[in-house]
């Protein structure tokens, strides 16, 4: 939820004018909207719960490495294999 007052989200896009840096978001209500300052565009936001953390190789528990632990095979250049 977000504060009444007024805040501009940096980096966003208007939807319907696609003007950068327009938008601001605040609750009215109880209920959270966004709203482009340029063109008047006004919409509820319906948020969601918090989005899933991105799997990375710092994030992953032993067993998972593990799995993905794969071995290498070295080859001579020279060789005819």
């Amino acid at each position: 939820m977000y504060k009444a007052q007024k805040r501009f989200i940096a980096g966003a896009v208007c939807p319907r004018c696609s003007e950068m840096d327009k938008l601001a978001v605040f609750s009215e209500d109880g209920k959270d909207f966004r709203e482009c300052v340029g063109c008047g565009f006004k919409e509820q936001m319906f948020l969601q719960s918090a989005p899933k953390e991105l799997e990375t190789r710092v994030n992953l528990t032993e067993e998972e490495k593990l799995d993905e632990t794969k071995p290498v095979r070295l080859v001579d250049p020279g060789s005819s294999n």
